[in-house]
């Protein structure tokens, strides 16, 4: 009976260990809301310059490979760098015509 309960004991040590092992790895490795809520607005921005033909094919093409980047760049828990590489797609993805037009 001892045996049995020391085994039990030791199997459900180990079984805790691992769950906290991983608990602790998937804190850096979680993509936040902020960085989900970016990202959609990103992508439908994308999409929006993509139907009206705003912007050329090779921008859309260089900002959605600057997506996934900062996807990778929040998915390590860097989520203020995410958010200047989403800031620049913004930037990287905005007609000509509207930036130029703005007041200094």
């Amino acid at each position: 009976m001892k045996q049995n309960l020391i085994r039990h004991a030791i199997r459900w040590g180990c079984a805790s260990v691992c769950v906290c092992m991983m608990i602790d790895s998937t804190k850096a490795g979680s993509f936040t809301r902020g960085c989900a809520a970016r990202d959609l607005q990103i992508l439908m921005l994308i999409e929006e310059r993509e139907n009206t033909n705003a912007v050329s094919a090779e921008r859309l093409s260089d900002a959605m490979l600057s997506m996934l980047e900062a996807r990778m760049v929040c998915y390590e828990g860097r989520v203020v760098d995410a958010m200047a590489l989403y800031d620049n797609i913004v930037q990287s993805v905005t007609p000509e015509t509207l930036v130029s037009g703005r007041r200094r």
